[in-house]
């Protein structure tokens, strides 16, 4: 089935291409649709007050239990960076968590 997300933007209007870039890094964690079947993605524009724009990415991941597990800030002035850091930490840390339930069992 897949992993569902649902996507704030927070600061700004979202686009396309962004909403683009967050479905195809979903994807990579498809594997891992038993352990978290559902996530949440909050990016954010954050301006200094130099008017300069930051995209803070948050994603929280979904167990079936309903439990949140957060993945750290990912905060970039490019936000398709930010939402691929945010994965990449999402990645990084299921796959830990997978490898260490397998040596446990």
């Amino acid at each position: 089935m897949g992993i569902g997300m649902q996507i704030v933007y927070l600061g700004f209007c979202g686009t396309s291409q962004l909403e683009a870039e967050a479905a195809s890094q979903l994807v990579r964690l498809n594997r891992f649709c038993a352990l978290v079947p559902n996530c949440h993605l909050a990016i954010e524009a954050v301006r200094s007050q130099a008017g300069s724009v930051t995209y803070d990415v948050r994603l929280d991941l979904i167990t079936p239990a309903h439990d949140l597990w957060p993945i750290g800030h990912c905060a970039k002035v490019n936000p398709e960076e930010a939402v691929r850091c945010a994965f990449d930490a999402a990645e990084q840390w299921l796959q830990a968590a997978t490898d260490i339930d397998r040596r446990q069992h």
